[in-house]
Formats: structure tokens, sequence, C-alpha cells
């Protein structure tokens, strides 16, 4: 009741605006967070961190790293935040996030604001035990060498996190997607990988991609030694929408981003053979959504914009009901359930 009333007050906010009083009341003691879910059937090793569930808060949401405390408690089975880049910035102008109510949807054009990896890597040191907490790596949008930029972040919090995000998906930045052809993702995740430490490294692609470009991706990351890929970022097309807002500039997430990331995250697990750990992300407002990724090739998830709609219990309700949802179909784990309607999708 408490959360639904906090809600229907924030949706009547500019949405950024919004944002930023919802961070800031996670850090009181009025905030209602439901506390962590574990289960033998929701325990999830990915890349080597074991989860106690696998639905995950995607980069974004926490940019700055610093609600981490409570968001331990929110019912996540771990948590990114980011992007960081080497030095603060602003970002877009304002406006640059829009609600799309009647598709469920959201578009932002943010442009990795964010403090700087100083200052983020500043929180993460003081970060409580609790769940894994992983960051998105990133560039400044006016940097002249911004493979240098991912080595650098890397290098900057290597001991503070426990995997890293290579972020060359968004679509805010200028020619930041460009990063995702072979040659030059093979030259980026090279000077990632060398700075790493032991930190197990992720990298997040986009949705628009065609199935030869997401072949090409998965050998280079396969190749590099990255150890998942998230799958998807937000994405370009508009197709089926219905808000006045569709047509604002930057990327979309929510409802209607389920199908097209869910048939690359299907893509990427036949061309990884299923050997290769992914995060499905895009769209995720629903156990059945949360099963469904899993279903088609993912070891966990990840979600965000249904946040804005469902309120920060969300993670708790999914990680529930996906644990009703294995048991009724006879899954004794995450893992068993994993891929078994990857055909569906292809």
């Amino acid at each position: 009741m408490i959360e639904q009333a906090a809600l229907a007050v924030l949706n009547r906010l500019d949405p950024e605006r919004a944002h930023g009083l919802a961070l800031r009341a996670l850090r009181t003691p009025f905030a209602p967070l439901p506390g962590p879910v574990a289960s033998p059937r929701l325990k999830v090793s990915l890349a080597g961190l074991d989860l106690p569930n696998p639905i995950g808060l995607a980069a974004g949401f926490d940019k700055n790293a610093t609600a981490l405390e409570p968001l331990m408690q929110a019912g996540f089975g771990f948590i990114e935040v980011g992007a960081a880049t080497p030095r603060p910035q602003s970002g877009n102008a304002r406006p640059r996030l829009f609600r799309l109510k009647a598709d469920k949807a959201a578009i932002n054009r943010f442009g990795f604001n964010n403090d700087g990896v100083e200052a983020i890597a500043g929180r993460l040191g003081a970060r409580p035990d609790g769940v894994p907490v992983g960051l998105n790596i990133g560039a400044n949008k006016d940097s002249p060498d911004r493979a240098a930029d991912f080595a650098h972040v890397m290098r900057v919090t290597r001991t503070l996190v426990d995997f890293a995000t290579v972020n060359v998906s968004s679509p805010n930045t200028e020619k930041l997607r460009d990063l995702q052809g072979t040659d030059a993702l093979r030259a980026l995740l090279e000077g990632v990988m060398a700075e790493r430490g032991n930190v197990p490294v992720f990298l997040k692609i986009a949705p628009d991609l065609s199935d030869t470009e997401i072949t090409g991706i998965a050998r280079v990351a396969v190749d590099a030694g990255v150890q998942a890929i998230i799958a998807t970022n937000t994405t370009l097309a508009r197709d089926g929408l219905h808000d006045p807002q569709k047509d604002e500039a930057g990327g979309l997430s929510g409802k209607p981003l389920l199908a097209p990331s869910t048939r690359v995250l299907a893509r990427l697990f036949r061309e990884t053979g299923g050997d290769m750990p992914l995060i499905g992300v895009g769209g995720v407002s629903s156990a059945a959504d949360a099963y469904t990724k899993i279903k088609a090739g993912a070891t966990a998830v990840q979600l965000y914009t249904g946040l804005v709609y469902s309120g920060l219990s969300l993670a708790h309700r999914i990680a529930r009901g996906l644990d009703e949802m294995l048991a009724n179909d006879g899954f004794a784990n995450v893992d068993a359930a994993r891929g078994t309607q990857v055909d569906s999708w292809l």
C-alpha cells in the first residue's frame, strides 16, 4: 500500500526528478524493503559468483553507487551500478528521460551522466557485505581514446567490484556502438582484460544487431576470455509503440524490448553452445518474463524499467514467483531450466 502510494506520487513528477527522489528515499528508514530472497532452486553460479537468486538490478538505476546498502535488501541476487567514466560528466541536456505509460516503457538519452570513477570507487570501497556488486564501465564522450577509458576505469576499480561490464551498446554516446565491430571490440577487450586482475568481465551488447553481427561478437567475446554476455541494452527501434512520446530520441526500454532482446539472447545461446553464461535484460516485469529469459538461455536476468511501474518490491516478487514456477515444472534449479525453449525463439 505504501509503495503504491509512493509510486502514484512519483509518476506525477518529471521522470528524472522522480528517479532522484526514489534514490534518496531508499536511504531513509521509511523505505519499505522486503529483504533478500534465497532458495536452493534459485541459487545460481554466474562466472564464479554465487548468487542467492538470479534476479539482478541493471546498470543505470544507481549510476553513482549511492544506495547500495538498501538495494541489497530489495530482493536482488546481484546489483550492477554505473556506468562510470574516467572523468565526471553531466550527460546530455534535459529532458532526457521519458515515461511511455501506454507502452509500459521508457526512453532515455542520458549520455553516461555520472560522478566519475574516482568518486564511484570511493563508494564501492565503503559498501557493506551482501550480494555481488558489479560496475558498468564506459568512456567519456569527448575522449580521444575511448578504449583507453574503459581500461582506466577497470584499473581503478578492479579490487572494489565483483564483476565489471564493458558497455559498448548504449545508443546515447555518439559512435559508441561502433566499438561493437569485431576489430574495435577485440582491441578494447584486450585492454580491459589486461587490467582486470581477477575480476570477471562481462560484455553488454545492443539488441539492434544482425545474426552475422551477433556471431562475430560472440566469437570475439569467447576468444577474449569474457565470462558472460549481457543481452541486451536499450533499442533504437520504435515498432508498435502507442505513447505520444514514442518518437523521442534515445534508447527504448521496458515491455516492448522483451521479445527482441530475448531473440538475441537465444541466438547467443546457440552461437556459444550454451557454454557462455548469459544475462537476459529487456522487458522483465514479472516472474513469467524472467522465466522466459531463462528458458531462452539466460543464467540470470536483470531489470530496471519494470521498477518504474511496479516499485522496488518487484525483484522480491519476481524471485518468489520464479521459485514457484521452477517447482511446478519439476526443475531442481535454474540451470536445469536454462535453454529449454531456445528453439522457439530462433
